[in-house]
């Protein structure tokens, strides 16, 4: 069982910034990605960023070159950098892994961009 905790969110103006941090319980090494996801209101979960095992971060084409993802096996965690931020970027942010072929979720964490 992996457990994740979130942090970070909150509320942002639009072009401003916000870090989101996941803390993962485990050995984060051994998962086999790690990433964010995000839920806007009455719309479908969808990936924001994603950093499989040994590899180089997916984005979704709607934050490329505004957020930057990380990943720290040292330390159980991966970070969300939200740069220039839009209202459409609103929405309820999840940190995921995905392990022995099972996903995982946190309870999520609210951003909101106001214009």
């Amino acid at each position: 069982q992996v457990q994740l905790v979130e942090s970070g969110g909150g509320l942002v103006q639009a072009g401003g910034s916000l870090r989101l941090s996941c803390s993962a319980s485990g050995r984060a090494s051994s998962f086999n990605t790690m990433g964010w996801y995000r839920q806007a209101p009455g719309q479908q979960r969808e990936l924001v960023a994603r950093v499989p095992r040994g590899s180089t971060a997916n984005y979704a084409d709607f934050v490329k070159g505004r957020f930057t993802i990380s990943r720290d096996n040292a330390v159980n965690t991966v970070s969300l950098q939200m740069n220039a931020l839009k209202p459409e970027d609103t929405a309820v942010y999840y940190c995921n892994v995905e392990w022995w072929e099972m996903n995982y979720w946190g309870k999520g964490i609210l951003v909101t961009v106001s214009s």
